[in-house]
């Protein structure tokens, strides 16, 4: 019997962060098993806001690496990069042809990104959802690890696939397999470190927000002391009025293998002065691992390479005949 399929990716801008890893990457890791697992490079998606030509291919490997160093193995999965399979933007056109303005016109990333672009915002940060509608439906995955920010993308993933198998299929044989959500509770939003109510991004100006994958132990210890908290006495999980408590706990919780019901026993009477150097001194052991075979990698070019090159081959052979049902549904020569 076959694996269930799951697909995801990450945008090759920037170092990966902490809610990178807790919130994707991990959990990634801990399915590859029993999951058939498509991870990708989403190079063409970090295009759609103004961006460095210099660094875009050095930030692919840099994702890639982080990939295998978190524990993802490509004799499990497959990890790819997007912009080496036309098949994405060919899928992506053919969507644009059958979506609605309107339901671009409502997505609440869109509007928040635009605003920040104002009059340089491109037409490729509005169709952004239909391109990440492509990625996924090429490879007909059971499930998509999404994070609560991202239920909409995928609500209009499932919206486009409905639509084409509506317009171009039957009840009998539709074109495409529609997807389900896979949104895990525990670290599925790891918030801002300067903001413990907005998420923690790769987007934020400030570096003080984040702790890079790659950040040294001085640099995380140094964020984690200056990160934001509140006077009360006595750490909990949970409580609206204190989310820079939930979220440090969290990340405890998640970097130390503990429950929740065994952090929250531990940390209950805790000062924040004894709390942030035990958070510290556990994200840099969590990541010290990580750090070392990502250096390694990155010193072996010609292995990633060869990695990625295997990659594409085997998402190929999936995309492409997932297209080709496309087309020949849709009335294009064959």
């Amino acid at each position: 019997m076959s694996k269930p399929r799951i697909l995801s990716g990450i945008q090759t801008t920037g170092n990966l962060h902490l809610g990178n890893y807790l919130g994707a990457i991990r959990n990634w890791v801990e399915m590859q098993s029993d999951h058939e697992c498509f991870l990708f490079m989403a190079d063409l998606h970090a295009v759609t806001v103004p961006h460095d030509p210099a660094v875009l291919a050095e930030n692919t490997f840099k994702v890639a690496a982080t990939y295998i160093a978190c524990g993802i193995d490509p004799a499990q999965s497959t990890i790819f990069i997007q912009s080496q399979l036309p098949e994405h933007s060919e899928l992506a056109w053919l969507f644009n042809c059958v979506t609605p303005l309107g339901w671009l016109e409502r997505m609440i990333q869109f509007k928040e990104k635009a605003v920040k672009q104002g009059d340089n915002v491109s037409i490729g940060l509005m169709d952004y959802p239909v391109l990440q509608a492509a990625d996924i439906l090429l490879y007909e995955p059971d499930s998509v690890p999404v994070g609560e920010d991202q239920k909409q993308h995928l609500e209009l993933t499932r919206d486009i696939a409905a639509r084409v198998n509506f317009q171009f299929g039957s009840e009998e044989k539709p074109v495409l397999k529609i997807p389900e959500p896979l949104i895990r509770k525990a670290g599925a939003r790891v918030m801002s470190l300067t903001d413990g109510t907005k998420k923690m991004s790769k987007s934020d100006p400030s570096d003080q927000s984040r702790i890079d994958l790659t950040d040294d132990p001085q640099a995380i210890t140094k964020k984690i002391k200056r990160a934001k908290t509140d006077p009360a006495r006595g750490l909990e999980f949970d409580n609206p009025e204190r989310p820079e408590c939930n979220n440090l706990l969290s990340l405890y919780q998640l970097l130390s293998n503990q429950s929740k019901e065994a952090v929250a026993a531990e940390c209950k009477e805790m000062g924040w002065g004894q709390f942030k150097p035990l958070l510290a001194e556990t994200t840099v052991e969590a990541l010290r691992p990580i750090q070392e075979k990502y250096h390694d990698l990155m010193s072996d070019r010609a292995y990633l390479n060869q990695v990625l090159a295997d990659g594409k081959t085997k998402a190929q052979a999936i995309a492409a005949p997932t297209l080709a049902k496309v087309k020949a549904a849709m009335g294009f020569v064959q």
